[in-house]
């Protein structure tokens, strides 16, 4: 936020809009933790399998991508290729080898500065339990780092329409650290997908035209 220093909290779930949901080195204010607004009537599917029906913490978004389904998914799907576009990610790799399928692992990382705390990594592992080529994938898993372990669902569809593809994501969490202040983590999710989305419609679309990601 401008003008002021962010938490590793913030920083953690900011810069990684990722498979998991990720909290900082430290746990959130505890405070009444509130449902933040009315939840979807239906969640996304991936061959009839959703995100977590009990977690508070949740976040939808949807973005359509100006390119070919086939370049949309292979950037999705190609999960060492992610620290190349999404900057937040300092390394990942596959736990298996092959197309990406019903359960592929992987790993990936991402940094948390100090807060107060010496500087830390956090790290990432996500199985697919569900997937339809160019239709949809769901991956479990946790994020752990020093003090802390959440649990995460995700979800996405992608639907192909006049205007290129329509990529639409949910995420669950469930943790000590976010259901002690769902609002905050709630916020940050939105935050972190959002940047997801846009990344990823900018290197498809650039991909598209031979451009560089704006």
């Amino acid at each position: 936020m401008p003008g002021t220093r962010r938490t590793g909290i913030q920083t953690a779930l900011l810069t990684v809009p990722l498979v998991v949901g990720l909290l900082g080195a430290t746990a959130l204010p505890a405070r009444a933790a509130a449902a933040t607004g009315p939840r979807p009537a239906t969640s996304l599917t991936c061959r009839g399998a959703g995100v977590d029906p009990g977690a508070r913490v949740r976040h939808r978004a949807a973005i359509l991508v100006d390119a070919p389904l086939s370049t949309v998914w292979k950037l999705q799907t190609d999960v060492e290729r992610w620290p190349t576009w999404q900057a937040p990610v300092t390394s990942a790799e596959r736990l298996d080898h092959g197309p990406l399928r019903p359960g592929s692992a992987f790993r990936w990382t991402t940094p948390v500065p100090p807060n107060p705390t010496p500087a830390t990594s956090l790290e990432i592992t996500s199985t697919v339990t569900q997937l339809r080529r160019h239709s949809c994938i769901r991956w479990t898993g946790p994020a752990t780092g020093e003090g802390l372990h959440i649990d995460g669902v995700h979800v996405w569809n992608f639907t192909e329409t006049r205007g290129g593809v329509l990529v639409s994501t949910e995420e669950t969490h469930t943790g000590p650290q976010v259901d002690a202040d769902v609002p905050t983590a709630t916020a940050l999710l939105r935050q972190g997908l959002k940047s997801w989305l846009h990344d990823l419609k900018a290197t498809a679309e650039a991909e598209r035209t031979g451009e560089e990601p704006a």
